[in-house]
């Protein structure tokens, strides 16, 4: 997890909004990522679809069954998508998104039992520190 807080400290300080993620598999990362929407402009470019296309390049596959992706902000709609239809095994985010998250605050598309695939929720991982770093993002832009 502290290497997704890494990337997301990394994004914030190119103006992005200070998410960061990183895929795991058999202990060693696969693929990790910030937001890059402004950057790219790329309105899809959110920390984990990044960090899912660069572990699916690493692994020359795009299932990445086994895996973890380990995020610092509750993954969205889309993010959540992406996850389920990469075959993510588990999921582990710091702060929840009361406003857009889909691993349990808002709904829960990680587990929903009618997709061809769900994965496991970690919740509240380094949860102060990821809220701290976005918090402090936004103030300083307001």
């Amino acid at each position: 997890m502290s290497i997704a807080l890494e990337c997301a400290q990394e994004g914030g300080l190119e103006g992005e909004v200070p998410v960061g993620a990183v895929v795991v598999r058999e202990g060693r990362a696969i693929g990790k990522g910030n937001n890059r929407t402004i950057r790219d402009v790329d309105p899809t470019a959110h920390a984990e679809v990044v960090a899912l296309r660069a572990a699916a390049q690493s692994q020359g596959d795009w299932r990445l069954s086994g895996a973890t992706l380990y995020v610092t902000l509750e993954p969205c709609a889309m993010c959540a998508g992406a996850i389920v239809l990469s075959r993510i095994s588990r999921v582990v985010f710091g702060a929840r998104d009361p406003k857009a998250g889909m691993g349990g605050s808002l709904d829960n598309i990680l587990q929903d039992k009618r997709l061809n695939h769900y994965c496991e929720v970690v919740s509240g991982v380094l949860a102060e520190k990821s809220s701290s770093l976005l918090k402090s993002f936004f103030r300083e832009r307001r």
